[in-house]
């Protein structure tokens, strides 16, 4: 026997002549009439048997500075999962992970500029696993509208940075890693150029006017010239085709060969709870992924963190000025997803 709904989407879309009044006659005499209230829900489906929707929402929340990187990545997914629409939502690392663990809102792929932040906000409660994939480096952006660039050289930095008439942005250590590692970096420095004192006369200067919730807002004040010079990642100064100054080996927090000379580097940031703090140590950028508990699309976001791992997701990030970690590092790879398990290994070859 024909279903009600086959005969409803017959009689509303199957190309039948009859008018309003005669279908809804016809569905009377069938004893159809409460078939008219998932009417509306026969629109919004597929013409298949199932009725599934035509496409599925795969959400992200991630770092600002990987929205170009994970742009291009999820023009390629949609590439090969044409019925999965990608929603992106950028903010500062911290505010990603909080937005989860505080605000109780869901996401299918969380990536984090540091891969602590997830360790630290979401693990265990809200993700099993955490995967290291990808570098970093801080450097010192400008335009060519930058006050006493002409001075500026990996020895000078500093004096230029502090001098009257000059302005440089930072972003807000307990919002966003590139904040808290941007002083870390200054702390850095009083050590590497032996100048006591200076990592609080940098961090001082203007003190919060040019501080904003992630590195990527400062970019509109640096190309209009509100700013001087922005500390932010190498590969987003790249991707957004700015000048830049690297830094020092042992400042710019890059090498796994100065792990131990960042490690003397510290930041006190707001904690899990209210008036609680936490301390951040200096150590190499490593930017991770998870797919917290509370995903809703599973197996979508197993396969697009599968492409991230992959040798055609490294390509992406190389290039755009981001160096992948091959292989990517877990922490517990007994947890992870059966499609990731290939792409991973443990810290220090376990």
């Amino acid at each position: 026997m024909v279903s009600e709904r086959c005969l409803l989407r017959n009689l509303v879309t199957g190309g039948t002549r009859l008018g309003a009044a005669a279908v809804l006659a016809t569905l009377v005499v069938a004893g159809l009439t409460s078939a008219l209230i998932g009417l509306a829900g026969c629109r919004d489906k597929r013409g298949d048997p199932g009725g599934e929707p035509t496409t599925t929402t795969l959400t992200i929340f991630h770092a600002g500075s990987l929205s170009v990187l994970l742009r291009e990545l999820s023009t390629l997914y949609q590439q090969r999962h044409p019925n999965v629409k990608v929603l992106a939502e950028a903010a500062g690392s911290r505010d990603t992970a909080r937005k989860v663990s505080d605000l109780g809102r869901s996401c299918d792929v969380l990536a984090s500029a540091d891969y602590q932040v997830v360790e630290n906000l979401l693990m265990p409660a809200h993700a099993d696993f955490n995967i290291r994939f990808a570098t970093g480096e801080i450097v010192i952006a400008y335009t060519d509208k930058s006050r006493q660039r002409e001075q500026l050289s990996e020895d000078k930095w500093p004096a230029v940075l502090l001098n009257s008439q000059v302005a440089f942005g930072r972003s807000d250590p307990n919002r966003d890693p590139c904040g808290y590692r941007t002083v870390m970096v200054f702390q850095l420095a009083e050590r590497h150029y032996q100048r006591p004192g200076l990592a609080e006369q940098l961090a001082a200067k203007h003190d919060r006017k040019y501080i904003r919730p992630k590195e990527t807002d400062l970019l509109a004040l640096l190309e209009a010239g509100e700013i001087d010079y922005l500390f932010i990642y190498r590969s987003v100064a790249m991707q957004h085709h700015l000048p830049f100054l690297s830094l020092p080996g042992p400042i710019n927090l890059s090498s796994p060969r100065w792990a131990a000379r960042y490690a003397e580097a510290s930041v006190e940031v707001t904690g899990r709870q209210p008036g609680e703090s936490l301390s951040r140590t200096g150590a190499p950028i490593n930017y991770s992924v998870t797919i917290p508990k509370g995903a809703s699309n599973r197996a979508a976001a197993e396969a697009y963190v599968a492409l991230l791992l992959s040798p055609e997701g490294r390509a992406v990030f190389e290039r755009n000025g981001q160096g992948p970690i091959v292989p990517p590092l877990v922490d517990a790879p007994e947890r992870l997803p059966e499609p990731l398990k290939k792409w991973c290994t443990q810290p220090d070859g376990g």
